[in-house]
């Protein structure tokens, strides 16, 4: 569509030639003319300078020089998502229907416009709701429920009693409700503890990649509305997340702890068990997390300290040669006063 049209559609504000046809979204070192990229770091200036794509988008108070139209934004991001949806492929509508390789109990409860792919199996007991979707291969377990408008990626394993909201999209390999890890010693040799809880996923929730949640050594394992996982995140039993939590990938979650709401934790954070993560707290990327963290807070390193603490600590570090040079240049002179006695 014309640019003058696509920023009009995507909120922003446009200047410049507005007549260029955008038909395509790529990043500022691969796009072509007819693309239309974004920019919200202010160290890819030079990137942006030598860019080809017919048009960017940028924040409401960047400044700085541009080969192509500009189109401002209060939120780029949403902005860009928005440019997604409008120019990016299209992918084909799953028809409502029951795939002839699926395995469907007689008593499992279909919602109106389920759509079951190839070589599925539904449980008996279990509920889809309203036009929910399983891609080939999902396994939906004894009486699990899964609300309306949830889509769930290729080989999605939902186990027994799980329990899941709406609009909710797990993506390809995720296990939902596996066993805990718990045992007991006894005898030199480790014993199983039977994991009789649920899992308990809200609204609006979406669960990456070959993410594991646990389902409850007893009582509920439960992700709250809202809450983004990136892929390989495994949440133990008997966690509690809070609404609009982020974690990104690789973050593990040990059981019982409580990671409150709009809480953001990085890339390959590591948490114990039984502790508590405050509302709004922020773990920075490979942070290992071994006691409470205030609401809040801004955590950093392992263990986890205040980022503020952390950075100072690090430029510390970087100092430690010089500072053994002058160590060393002083037991010098020191031993050579004491020689002169």
């Amino acid at each position: 569509m014309k640019l003058s049209e696509l920023a009009r559609r995507i909120e922003g504000t446009l200047e410049g030639d507005g007549d260029p046809e955008i038909t395509g979204i790529a990043g500022l070192d691969a796009a072509h003319p007819g693309d239309i990229t974004f920019m919200t770091n202010p160290k890819f200036a030079a990137v942006l300078e030598k860019s080809m794509a017919s048009a960017v988008v940028v924040g409401r108070k960047w400044e700085g020089r541009s080969p192509c139209p500009v189109v401002r934004a209060a939120n780029p991001d949403k902005a860009m998502a928005l440019c997604a949806g409008l120019l990016g492929p299209t992918i084909p509508k799953r028809e409502p229907g029951i795939h002839q390789s699926a395995i469907v109990a007689g008593d499992a409860r279909l919602g109106e416009g389920v759509s079951i792919g190839p070589y599925c199996v539904v449980e008996a007991g279990a509920a889809l709701g309203d036009r929910t979707v399983l891609m080939a291969g999902c396994y939906i377990g004894h009486a699990a429920t899964i609300g309306a408008d949830c889509v769930l990626d290729p080989h999605v394993i939902i186990r027994h009693q799980v329990e899941i909201g709406n609009r909710v999209v797990i993506h390809d390999g995720a296990v939902i409700g596996s066993d805990g890890f718990g045992n007991y010693r006894e005898g030199g040799r480790w014993h199983k503890i039977p994991q009789i809880g649920i899992v308990e996923i809200g609204d609006d929730v979406e669960i990456g990649a070959n993410t594991t949640v646990d389902r409850a050594r007893f009582g509920t394992t439960k992700i709250a509305s809202g809450v983004k996982i990136d892929n390989l995140v495994q949440i133990g039993h008997n966690v509690k997340v809070g609404e609009n939590t982020a974690m990104a990938a690789q973050v593990g979650i040990s059981g019982s702890t409580v990671v409150e709401a709009n809480v953001m934790l990085a890339g390959q954070v590591g948490v114990a068990g039984h502790i508590v993560i405050g509302a709004g707290a922020i773990a920075g990327g490979k942070t290992g997390i071994a006691k409470n963290v205030a609401p809040g807070d801004f955590v950093f390193g392992y263990p986890a300290v205040p980022h503020r603490k952390f950075a100072a600590t690090q430029r510390n570090v970087s100092r430690i040669p010089k500072l053994k040079e002058r160590i060393d240049e002083l037991e010098r002179r020191l031993a050579e006063l004491e020689n002169r006695k």
